[in-house]
Formats: structure tokens, C-alpha cells, sequence
């Protein structure tokens, strides 16, 4: 019998990285094991990161156009074969949201994609960028898969699919993160494949939300908490952050985690890491 690799992938949005490590984010790192970070909202120069993470770690890392603002990274203790930032149409600006890369697992070629999408802002042209993203990723899915079988692609995603994934869903369907134009790209994503393959009627392209398998039909669980009120305390969260695998990568993740805060001071980010387990 093959042996199996175990590999543990962690995602999470730090919110500017300086300032998650100045609050304790570098425990997290050293303790939890992974073998691969996905980072989002990086805010910061490559330099930062190398000097923050270690030189135990390879790094790539894209930045935003707008200094300070968005930055994807992803962090390996192995390096990367191969990376791409290239996503959308020419005249798009994705800079700093869609770093892609593939690692050489003990023979198995894994890729792994760190992203952030746009927040938006309904009726403005905010949410015109953001849909252009949401496009260039309904183009550019398949694509992967066709690239590599074994693909995930993680980050804030900055959608909550169902009323699942928010707990005060009534009163945000008209607001950016839970529109019906927004959570139809996520049906798509995650709707079935048709027997003629993809985009064909209402069949969808077949990736799997690794969050919503492992958790089963609950509510949550929430990764991100507004700042205002008690919404941590109470746990009045969104699930906006996600690891979405290929069915071939899906069926080997063997364990899906939030990493929920202890309390709202023990926080680092106002986002927690989602970590998950794959055996290859």
C-alpha cells in the first residue's frame, strides 16, 4: 500500500500583518503546524513578511497597485515549483488579490491559490470591481482544474453563500457580501457538474466548499466579526472566508478547523484562520 503525506493548509485574512504579529499572531504561526499559509490583507513589503515569518519560511507574495492595501502571500516551508499572478482580462487590476502556486508534495503536485476579494459597495463602482473579479474567476476555475486535479483556492472571499453563513442574514441582502447577484457565482462554483462537463444549463462547476462539508447544515462557522457591539461575544458572525477544493483534492482534506479566538482581546485579526487537513 502507497504511503500517505499528510499536509496541513491554513488560511486566514490578517487585517495588515504588522500589526497582527505586534498582537500575537507569531504564536499562532509557531504552534499550529502548517505546512502552507494562505495570507490576505497582507499590507506590507515582502521584507516585512520575511522578517516577521522567519527565514524558515519561503515566500511569495503579491502586492496591491495602492501601497498598503490588499496584498495576497502564500508561506511554505516547502518552496514552490512554479507561481502566477496572472488573472482576468488585461485592463484588470488584480494586483495584490490572486497568487497562485505549485508544490511538489513528495511527488504529488498540489496547487494552491491565496485570494481576496473585493469587499465592494452595492450600487457603486466598488461592486463593479467586484464582479469583475467574480468573473475572472468563473473563467479562470476551470482552467485550474484543467492545470491540476488536486486545486484549492482559499482566502476572504467576501460572500456569504447561504443564509447559513450569516447570522443576521435578513438584514444584509441588501448590502455588499450577501447579494443575490453575489451568492449566484457561488451556486455556480459549487453546484454540480452536468454529465457534458461545465457551464451547461444550471450544472455548476463541481468544486467543493471544504467548510460547508466538514460542518454539515449549521449555522456557521462565522470567521469574521464586525468590530462594532458585542457581534464577537455573541457570536453574530459571517462566514466569508473559505478554502473551495476540487472534488479530487476534496476527498483527500480529512479535517476542517476555525480557529475561533479564546476571547475578543485575544484577538489578531478580525478574521480567524481556517485550517485544513489533507492526506495525499
Amino acid at each position: 500500500m502507497a504511503k500517505s503525506t499528510p499536509l496541513r493548509i491554513a488560511s486566514v485574512n490578517v487585517n495588515g500583518i504588522r500589526a497582527a504579529y505586534r498582537k500575537g499572531m507569531g504564536d499562532w504561526v509557531n504552534s499550529r503546524g502548517a505546512d502552507i499559509i494562505a495570507i490576505q490583507e497582507v499590507r506590507a513589503t515582502v521584507d516585512d513578511l520575511s522578517a516577521l515569518l522567519g527565514p524558515e519560511w519561503n515566500i511569495l507574495h503579491d502586492e496591491a497597485t495602492a501601497k498598503g492595501r490588499a496584498g495576497v502571500a502564500l508561506a511554505s516551508r516547502r518552496k514552490a515549483e512554479i507561481h502566477r499572478v496572472t488573472f482576468g482580462d488585461d485592463d484588470f487590476d488584480s494586483a495584490g488579490r490572486w497568487l497562485e502556486a505549485d508544490y511538489n508534495v513528495d511527488g504529488t503536485i498540489v496547487t494552491v491559490v491565496s485570494t481576496y476579494v473585493h469587499s465592494g459597495e452595492a450600487d457603486t463602482p466598488k461592486q463593479v470591481e467586484k464582479y469583475k473579479f467574480l468573473d475572472a474567476l468563473m473563467k479562470r476555475l476551470p482552467e485550474l482544474r484543467e492545470h491540476n486535479p488536486l486545486s484549492v483556492f482559499m482566502g476572504d472571499l467576501n460572500v456569504g453563500h447561504r443564509t447559513l453563513d450569516i447570522k443576521n442574514w435578513k438584514g444584509n441582502v441588501k448590502r455588499a457580501g450577501f447579494l443575490p447577484k453575489e451568492r449566484e457565482y457561488f451556486d455556480k462554483i459549487f453546484g454540480a457538474e452536468d454529465e457534458e462537463g461545465y457551464n451547461t444549463g444550471k450544472a455548476g462547476l463541481g468544486w467543493i466548499d471544504l467548510g460547508r462539508k466538514f460542518s454539515g447544515e449549521v449555522e456557521g462557522p462565522y470567521t469574521w466579526w464586525s468590530n462594532r457591539g458585542q457581534a464577537f461575544d455573541n457570536d453574530t458572525g459571517w462566514r466569508i472566508d473559505y478554502q473551495v477544493a476540487t472534488p479530487e483534492l476534496a476527498a483527500k482534506a480529512t479535517s476542517y478547523a476555525v480557529d475561533r479566538y479564546p476571547s475578543y482581546d485575544a484577538r489578531w485579526s478580525d478574521h480567524a484562520p481556517i485550517v485544513v487537513d489533507y492526506q495525499l
